[in-house]
C-alpha cells in the first residue's frame, strides 16, 4: 500500500501541475485556503496535498494542509483563525472539544466552507453539522458496483460553479443518498444509477451569511476527472465571492492515469 500511495501522489502531481490555467489569481490578492484531511476511506491524505500544490501553482492561493493523526486529532487547527476558506474532507471523527470549537468559531464568524464527500458525516460529536451547515441529508450510499452518472440540473446551468463543467460525466465512486435536501439548499448536480431515483450530488447553502458548497464527489478517481477539478476550482472562487477563471474543463486532460489497487467503499 505504501508503494501505491507514493505512485498515486506522484501521478496526481504530474497531471495536475501540467494542467494549464489561463487566469492566475492576482499576486496582490492571495486568499488563504485551509485544506483538511480527516478520513481513511478515500485517500484524501494523498489527493488533497497534490490539489493544494495545483491551487498554489495555477491560481496563486496561499494554502495550508492539515491532516488527521492516527487518533481523533487534527493538529494545526489554529490556522483557521487566518483562513479565508476551509475545504473539509473528514469522516466520523470525535474531535476534542477545543478543536471542534475552533471549527465552530470559524463557521460562526461567517466565513465560507467547501465540504467534500464524507464531510457530510464529519463529526460524531456534531451530527447536526450536515443539515445545519452543509444543508445536506446524508443517510447511506448505493453500492460502489453501480456506476453513477452525474448531470447538471437544467435550472442551475448558468450558476458560476458550473461554468465550463461538462453537462454529463461519470462519478468515480458510489452514489450517496442525500434526498430530500432542506429547502435552503440549491442543487447544482444530480446523480443516478440504474433503476434507482436520482440523488443530489452537489449544492450550495448558506450558513451565518457565508457561502457553503458541498459535493458528495471526492473519490480518488474523481480527482482524475476534468469536470470534477473544474467544479471544485469554480466552487473555490464562488465561495470566496470572486469570478471563476475562464479555462474550459474540456481542455484539462491528465497526462498520467491513476489506477487504484481497490475502490474505496
Amino acid at each position: 500500500m505504501k508503494k501505491f500511495s507514493l505512485a498515486l501522489a506522484g501521478c496526481l502531481t504530474i497531471f495536475l501541475l501540467m494542467v494549464p490555467a489561463n487566469n492566475l489569481a492576482a499576486p496582490t490578492a492571495k486568499p488563504t485556503l485551509v485544506l483538511i484531511s480527516g478520513e481513511y476511506e478515500y485517500k484524501s491524505a494523498e489527493t488533497l496535498p497534490v490539489f493544494k500544490q495545483f491551487l498554489e501553482t495555477n491560481y496563486g492561493f496561499n494554502c495550508v494542509y492539515l491532516e488527521r493523526t492516527q487518533g481523533e486529532d487534527i493538529p494545526g487547527l489554529d490556522a483557521l483563525a487566518k483562513a479565508d476558506l476551509v475545504i473539509l474532507f473528514v469522516r466520523r471523527m470525535t474531535l476534542p472539544a477545543e478543536q471542534l470549537g475552533r471549527i465552530k468559531n470559524y463557521l460562526e464568524s461567517g466565513k465560507p466552507l467547501i465540504g467534500l464527500r464524507t464531510a457530510s458525516h464529519s463529526f460524531e460529536n456534531w451530527k447536526e453539522f450536515d443539515r445545519e451547515v452543509l444543508g445536506g441529508n446524508y443517510h447511506n450510499h448505493h453500492s460502489d458496483k453501480l456506476v453513477a452518472t452525474i448531470r447538471i440540473v437544467p435550472e442551475a446551468a448558468e450558476h458560476p460553479i458550473l461554468k465550463g463543467v461538462e453537462r454529463e460525466f461519470v462519478a468515480g465512486g458510489s452514489l450517496y443518498l442525500n434526498s430530500p435536501l432542506p429547502p435552503s439548499s440549491t442543487v447544482l448536480l444530480m446523480g443516478s444509477v440504474t433503476n434507482q431515483p436520482s440523488e443530489p450530488v452537489a449544492w450550495t447553502h448558506d450558513y451565518k451569511g457565508a457561502r457553503v458548497f458541498y459535493t458528495s464527489l471526492g473519490h480518488p478517481k474523481d480527482f482524475e476527472s476534468p469536470a470534477f477539478r473544474r467544479l471544485l476550482v469554480n466552487a473555490i472562487f464562488w465561495t470566496l465571492n470572486r469570478p471563476a477563471p475562464e479555462e474550459s474543463a474540456r481542455s484539462q486532460k491528465p497526462d498520467a492515469q491513476i489506477t487504484a489497487e481497490k475502490t474505496a467503499k
